[in-house]
C-alpha cells in the first residue's frame, strides 16, 4: 500500500521555514492505519519485545497497538512534569528546539527488550533520548519504528547498530 497518499505537508508549522508531515489523513483511514500497525509490529514480532515504548505525543497512537500484537507492555515516554510518580529525565535537541523526555523509574527491568516507537524520525534527538532513558534503566533497545523517515535530516546516524524501520521516507 502507498502510505504516501495518507500523509499532507503542512508549510510553516510548528514554525516558518518547517514543514510538518501530518499524519492524521492516514489516522482516519482505516485500512492505511492498520496496514501501518501491521508493518510495523510484523517486522519485530519474532524479537521477544516485553516492551513498546511510545513517545509523546504521536507515538501514543502507535505504540499500544503494536504492544498489542507482540504481545508486550506499553511504556510512555513523555515531556516534564506529565507523569505521575518517580522519574529519570534526558533532554535532547529537535530540529527546530530543545526538549526534555521522562520515563518512571520502574518503567522498565534490566534485561528487558524494548522497541521504540515515534511517528517521524527527524533529527534523530527525541529516539535517541529515549534509547538513552531505556538504557539508563537496564532495559535492551532492540529497535525503533516509525511511520515516516525524513531521510535528508540524518537521524538514524543517532541511532548506531539499531534496527531503525521505517514504512515512508522523505529525501
Amino acid at each position: 500500500m502507498d502510505l504516501r497518499k495518507f500523509i499532507r505537508d503542512v508549510p510553516d508549522f510548528p514554525k516558518r521555514g518547517i514543514v510538518f508531515k501530518d499524519i492524521t489523513p492516514l489516522l482516519s483511514d482505516k485500512e492505511a492505519l492498520h496496514y501501518a500497525l501491521g508493518a510495523l509490529a510484523d517486522r519485530f514480532k519474532d524479537r521477544d519485545i516485553a516492551k513498546v515504548v511510545g513517545i509523546e505525543s504521536r507515538g501514543y497512537i502507535f505504540a499500544p497497538a503494536i504492544a498489542l500484537a507482540l504481545r508486550a507492555g506499553f511504556v510512555p515516554v513523555r515531556k516534564p512534569g506529565k507523569l505521575p510518580w518517580r522519574t529519570v529525565a534526558e533532554e535532547y535537541e529537535l530540529e527546530y528546539g530543545k526538549d526534555r523526555l521522562e520515563i518512571h523509574v520502574d518503567a522498565v527491568r534490566p534485561g528487558e527488550r524494548v522497541l521504540i516507537v515515534d511517528d517521524l524520525l527527524a533529527t534523530g534527538g527525541t529516539a535517541s533520548a529515549a534509547h538513552r532513558l531505556v538504557s539508563r534503566l537496564q532495559g535492551a533497545v532492540v529497535g525503533s519504528g516509525f511511520l515516516v523517515e525524513l531521510t535528508f535530516l540524518q537521524g538514524r546516524a543517532r541511532l548506531p547498530g539499531m534496527d531503525v524501520v521505517s514504512l515512508i521516507q522523505y529525501s
